[in-house]
């Protein structure tokens, strides 16, 4: 049996091997502290104990110099100037929004390879910066424990140039724990069930475009990432930013996330029992949805709502209609990069990605009746019913 993780044990580790103490929030070491207890409840034998805790070595000791750099770099001082984000429900499109918006010659995109080593600021560096070897390295570790992944999202053949979403920003932060860093450690993916802070995450994330801006040729951030239950820090920290935000059939979102995860997690902890992970993604669909008709920041002037049909067919179109409305130019040189990003990375390029609703049916549910909940959101979004074979 593997020894339990001391979460104090772990935060001595840290400190003594960078020399640094500043944890930069007061709450951390016990916000800390409940994250290591989630990971002490999984069985796990003595090598995957130890991935664990080299994996948690890692996200601290990235923290203390990530936010030492604060105190050595004037980074507080650079201004994130309407910046542009893609967001909505999983598996609507927001992925490949944010890889064309990406190629924008006059954009700039968070990268893998910043966020999984964010210290020192990639403008302060000469020369090559290790970083992004050390991250492609990475990625080729992932794509093959997870190679199944590359079939619902082939955009993670970038490798350490790929996109993260903007949750990937609060790893180190241990409000949630995502594949993306936690792939070396046999347990599942945890995003709910530990305290969250939305101001205070904003904040790291802001403090990470800062970083990665810092230093380098002026450009305006394109990004992704699941905002729209957290709306009111979004705004609060991004007041001038604007969010495009798809719409697709719920129903169909929630079967192509059970597929998605499953196929993630198949990699890291082995067969999923897909009847549990239906009915977990089902009930987020729906608590997020709820939150989609009751939040009247949805109806903010900020927010360009577009339809996951539409963006299928002429994703060309929806951008540049999200661009005028964001009051950004969209020239030839947009839309050249955009079009030759489509022509060269088709989606299926790694393998077809199956799914439909007879996984939810498989767990109980009744498809004509999830249609008839979902009813109210389709009108007034004018989302349609999703039929796929």
């Amino acid at each position: 049996m593997a020894h339990d993780l001391d979460p104090q044990a772990l935060l001595a580790r840290a400190t003594a091997e960078t020399g640094l103490s500043d944890w930069a929030d007061d709450s951390f070491p016990e916000r800390f502290a409940l994250a290591v207890a989630h990971v002490n409840t999984i069985a796990m034998d003595t090598a995957g104990r130890q991935a664990a805790a080299d994996n948690i070595h890692w996200l601290l000791t990235d923290r203390l110099r990530f936010f030492q750099d604060r105190k050595h770099f004037p980074l507080a001082d650079e201004v994130i100037a309407r910046p542009m984000f893609a967001s909505g429900e999983p598996r609507s499109g927001t992925t490949l929004m944010h890889a064309l918006m990406s190629v924008d010659p006059d954009a700039r995109a968070l990268r893998f390879w910043e966020v999984m080593h964010p210290s020192p600021p990639p403008g302060s560096v000469t020369g090559p910066d290790p970083r992004q070897a050390r991250a492609d390295a990475e990625w080729r570790e992932i794509n093959t424990k997870m190679a199944k992944w590359l079939h619902c999202h082939p955009y993670n053949d970038m490798l350490g140039d790929g996109l993260p979403e903007d949750e990937r920003t609060w790893a180190f932060d241990f409000r949630v724990m995502t594949p993306t860093a936690w792939w070396r450690v046999p347990m599942q993916n945890l995003s709910m069930g530990l305290p969250t802070d939305p101001p205070a995450q904003y904040r790291i994330h802001k403090a990470m475009l800062q970083a990665f801006q810092y230093g380098r040729e002026p450009k305006y951030w394109v990004l992704k990432g699941f905002h729209t239950t957290r709306l009111e820090a979004f705004f609060d920290t991004y007041p001038d930013a604007t969010l495009v935000w798809l719409h697709r059939d719920p129903v169909m979102v929630a079967a192509s996330s059970t597929m998605m995860m499953a196929d993630i997690m198949e990699g890291i902890v082995g067969p999923i029992d897909l009847v549990k992970e239906a009915r977990m993604h089902l009930e987020r669909v729906r608590g997020s949805i709820g939150n989609t008709m009751s939040n009247p920041l949805v109806d903010d002037p900020r927010i360009h709502h577009v339809l996951y049909r539409d963006f299928v067919a002429n994703p060309i179109a929806t951008i540049r209609g999200y661009y005028a409305f964001a009051g950004r130019a969209f020239g030839p040189r947009q839309e050249a990069a955009m079009r030759d990003y489509l022509a060269n990375n088709k989606g299926d390029r790694h393998g077809k990605f199956h799914y439909s609703t007879q996984v939810l049916v498989d767990a109980g549910y009744d498809i004509d009746a999830l249609n008839a909940e979902f009813a109210p959101f389709r009108a007034r979004f004018g989302v349609p019913i999703e039929v796929r074979g």
